[in-house]
Formats: structure tokens, C-alpha cells, sequence
């Protein structure tokens, strides 16, 4: 469908398939056990929107959600998108301040809030700069919001018709540094990221995909949820990534979960659950990671047990998209995150003016209808965010001659040591080889001699005993001298955001504080 001009229209999903497959199962809720078809979520979304919309929500207007996963917050999500409005993800995992800041950036009319969050939430209410607050239990049990669906006055059954270039969400950064920036998301962006990932993510009608990422994430609401959305098949949410309940959920034929996605940290818990020598993975088809390089002791670990991890890279800035390794190419490139996606170019950059040779290091940039056109309110970000038509995405990569490329790093997280380029990513790939070695993350630190050293961070596996001089026998012959850690320091646990990267400048501020 297209616009009077030209354009093509953002299309409304659920409406589409409540025509063409009305009794498919479009979303499965673990662990409450709600189910729906196209056909009954497309009736609940549009009372939903009808609902919305007497409260006043329109085109351009921001509702937003503060809760665990549920099926509630897809349901708001498309009512929205039918009123033509703005979708706000909060990430429940900031601070009440924190939150404070960005519900006063987006100014958000409504907010749906799980009961569970209520003192996270109550401080937020106080404010008074949300108009209404929609408590829910996120299971279907009574609550505001499920009393005003079946209050609502009317179903709302047509969509405001909106371009692609119309934006449809708000994410923020995650503001380990400075503070978090609004990232502006298109439905062209959502809908161009879920046709480029389709194919290499063998997505079908018949796909079944776990999402067990948070959705206030891109990962958690592009690559879970939407790609199974606009193919009609089902997405099955859990409340929270749980170990143990992701490898009963991927066992169970009933659910037949064929597509998952995870960052390595999840991984590696899954790997080291007690359940998972026993888990049926059989069915399991595809299965995704990004935001960190996956590590290669990793990768042989799922790869003995039948299942391919493919790498992908992507920001909240691509709406999730950029590369990605297809599926018969793991075995041979571990540790790549493949070839640019269909509606993705990339490039390594050295500097402004020099785009990086074969295997020379540089900063990754990226064009394409998956890019975000900005920043919420921060024209000032959004100029420095790109150069000539460029996203200038911050992370350190290579591409090899073969047109593959290697993450590696972001460039904050680089260190100088003895005036070599250090890069964290690649020491920690080689310390994960260790079995005695849970987690481990390496930091720049200051160093008299060099200027900087490298302190590796180890959470140690039960019964194992670590020391430096541990770390550096293993890295010998493996890693130049430079690139040895000089420190260690044991921990119980890393730090980490909600999306599963570990906070360096938290570590970096304890530890060299200390």
C-alpha cells in the first residue's frame, strides 16, 4: 500500500493476519499459559486502542510501558500503532530517577506499569508527569488494564495510515555513560530490518520464537518478537530469562520453539545450568546472539550439542540490524559476525577521510533504511552521530578480504599500553578457553611504565582456583606480550546492563578507585 506521493504505508500487522490466518496462535505467555490468535489479539488491540484514544492518544503522542515481558506490552504496542502514536520503553532496571529524567524527556501521556514494579513505579506516579498510569499483573488477572479493554468504548479495527519514515518507538541508550539519548525508530526501520533478517534467520509462517530478552531491548522486541510478528507466526514470551525455564521451554515439543535469540552471557548461564545436559534441542532451527562477540570455547560448546550460534551486529540505532553469519558458515568463521544484512552497508573507517584496507582495524559505520534519522530532542547528538549519510556507530570491527567483518570492540573500551592499540574483546576471547573461568572481563588500567595495562576481571568457576599466573601461561604463544593481563581481580559476579553487556566504566571505576 502506498501513499497518495508515493511512499509505501506502515502496515498493521496483526490486522493483516487476522484476515489471512485469524486462528493461528500469535502469542504464547509463559508462564501464565494466556494464548491468542491473530484473530483475538487483533479484536483485544483494538479495543485497547479504542480506549487510547478516549484518553486522548493520537498521532505523535508517546505511550509507554514499564514492566517485565508479557504479552500485555505487544498488545499495547500495536494499539498505539494504530492511533498512529509512539511507543516509550523504559527499562525497569534504572532507578527511579533515572526513569525520572527520561519520562520527562518523552513526556509519555499514558504508561502501563506491572504491579510488580511498584516500588520502583510509586516515586514516578508522585511526580505527576504522566497523565495515567495502567497497572497490570501481566498474566490476564484483573487489573486496570485488562478492566479498561473490557470497558473500552468500541474496537478499533483501522489503523491511522502513517509512511515508513514515521517514527513508531523511542528506546534509549543505556546511559553507561553520560546521559541516555532517545533513539528515534521508524516503522520503516522495523519493517526493512525484519525482511533483511528473514531469510538468514530461516523465519517462516511456521516459526515459533522465544522471547526471553527484555522488550524495552531491540533484541528483545526486534529480534524476538517482530520478525515472527510480520511472517504471522508465534512468538512465545517469558516473563524473564531464567536458566532452567529457557531449556524446559526449547524441550517442549507442545511449544516447538524453533528460533531464539540471546547475548553470550545468557549463553554461557545456559550452558552451565544443570538441565542443559539433558535439554532436547532437536527443534531448535536458529539461534541468534549480538551485543558481544560470542566466544569460541562458547560456540563449540552449542556446536557439540547440534546447536549453531550465528553472531550478528546490530545497535538500538539499526533497529537491531547491520551483519549477521549465516547458518552453515559457524562452524567455519567463529567468532564473525558475518556479511551486511540486505538493507545494511557498512564499512571500517581508519579515519573521516579513509576507509580501513583488509583486516585494518577501524570504527564501524553503517547506512541504510535501518538506521535511525536521529536523536529524541538532541539535534546537537544527532549531528555528531553521523558524516556524509554515515551512522558512525562507535564500535571498533575489521572486515576481512573476503568481505566478512570482526567485532571487536568499542572504542571507549580500547586501552594504549606501551603505545599499542589494546582490545579487550580479543584477550577475552582467549581467557574464556579456560575451564576453571565463569566470566571474565578485561579493563584498561594506569600503569607507570606503559601508560596503561590490562586488569582481567574473573568470576572464577565453582571449585576452580585463578591467579595471574594462570592467565599468563595460557595467553603465552597466543597473544603478544602487550596484550597479557598485568592484574587480576576476583569477583562474584560482573556487572552488567539490562541487555547483558558488562558495565566497564563501572568496573573501571571500582577498581582503579580501589
Amino acid at each position: 500500500m502506498t501513499t497518495p506521493s508515493g511512499g509505501y504505508l506502515a502496515v498493521d500487522w496483526i490486522a493483516h493476519y487476522a484476515t489471512a490466518t485469524p486462528d493461528k496462535a500469535a502469542t504464547i505467555e509463559l508462564p501464565s499459559g494466556r494464548r491468542q490468535s491473530y484473530g483475538q489479539m487483533h479484536e483485544r488491540v483494538g479495543r485497547l486502542a479504542a480506549f487510547l484514544a478516549a484518553r486522548g492518544v493520537g498521532c505523535g503522542d508517546r505511550v509507554g510501558f514499564v514492566a517485565p515481558n508479557s504479552t500485555d506490552i505487544l498488545d499495547l504496542t500495536f494499539a498505539t500503532w494504530r492511533l498512529g502514536g509512539i511507543v516509550l520503553a523504559l527499562n525497569f532496571r534504572l532507578t527511579a530517577p533515572e526513569l525520572d529524567f527520561i519520562i520527562g524527556d518523552a513526556a509519555p501521556k499514558i504508561v502501563l506499569c506491572d504491579s510488580e514494579l511498584a516500588d520502583i513505579v510509586a516515586p514516578l506516579r508522585a511526580s505527576g508527569n504522566v497523565e495515567l498510569w495502567l497497572e497490570t499483573h501481566g498474566d490476564g488477572r484483573d487489573s486496570a488494564f485488562e478492566r479498561a479493554i473490557a470497558d473500552a468504548p468500541g474496537c478499533l479495527t483501522d489503523a491511522v495510515e502513517q509512511p515508513l519514515e514515521a517514527q513508531c518507538m523511542l528506546m534509549y541508550s543505556s546511559g553507561t555513560t553520560g546521559t541516555p539519548k532517545g533513539v528515534i525508530i521508524t516503522h520503516g526501520m522495523l519493517a526493512f530490518s525484519a525482511m533483511a533478517g528473514a531469510a538468514p534467520g530461516l523465519t517462516s509462517r511456521r516459526s515459533v520464537s522465544l522471547a526471553a530478552m527484555p522488550l524495552f531491548h531491540i533484541a528483545g522486541m526486534n529480534v524476538c518478537c517482530m520478525p515472527a510478528i510480520t511472517m504471522g507466526a508465534t512468538t512465545v514470551l517469558m516473563r524473564a530469562f531464567e536458566p532452567g525455564a529457557v531449556l524446559a521451554a526449547i524441550s517442549d515439543a507442545d511449544l516447538g520453539v524453533t528460533h531464539f535469540f540471546a547475548v553470550p552471557a545468557a549463553y554461557n548461564a545456559l550452558a552451565q545450568h544443570p538441565d542443559a545436559a539433558s535439554a532436547d534441542y532437536s527443534r531448535l532451527l536458529t539461534a541468534l546472539s549480538g551485543a558481544e562477540t560470542v566466544p569460541e570455547p562458547l560456540v563449540a560448546w552449542w556446536l557439540e550439542r547440534g546447536v549453531a550460534i550465528q553472531e550478528g551486529y546490530g545497535l538500538t540505532e539499526t533497529a537491531a540490524q547491520g551483519c549477521l553469519l549465516a547458518h552453515e558458515e559457524v562452524t567455519d568463521r567463529p567468532g564473525c559476525a558475518g556479511k551486511p544484512l540486505v538493507h545494511s552497508r557498512m564499512k571500517i573507517m581508519v579515519d573521516e577521510a579513509t576507509e580501513a584496507g583488509p583486516n585494518e582495524t577501524g570504527e564501524i559505520w553503517i547506512k541504510g533504511a535501518v538506521v535511525t534519522p536521529g536523536y529524541w530532542n538532541r539535534p546537537e547528538a544527532t549531528a555528531a552521530a553521523f558524516h556524509d549519510g554515515w551512522f558512525r556507530t562507535g564500535d571498533v570491527g575489521r572486515r576481512d578480504a573476503d568481505g566478512y567483518f570482526y567485532i571487536q570492540d568499542r572504542l571507549k573500551d580500547m586501552y594504549i599500553s606501551g603505545g599499542e592499540n589494546v582490545y579487550p574483546a580479543e584477550i577475552e576471547n582467549v581467557l574464556y578457553e579456560l575451564e576453571a573461568i565463569a566470566e571474565v572481563a578485561v579493563i584498561g588500567m594506569p600503569h607507570d611504565q606503559w601508560g596503561e595495562c590490562g586488569c582481567a576481571v574473573v568470576v572464577p568457576r565453582d571449585g576452580h582456583a585463578v591467579d595471574i599466573d594462570l592467565l599468563v601461561a595460557h595467553c603465552t604463544g597466543r597473544l603478544a606480550r602487550f596484550k597479557h593481563p598485568a592484574e587480576i581481580v576476583i569477583l562474584d559476579m560482573l556487572p552488567r546492563n539490562a541487555t547483558g553487556k558488562v558495565l566497564k566504566h563501572e568496573l573501571r571505576r571500582r577498581i582503579v578507585s580501589a
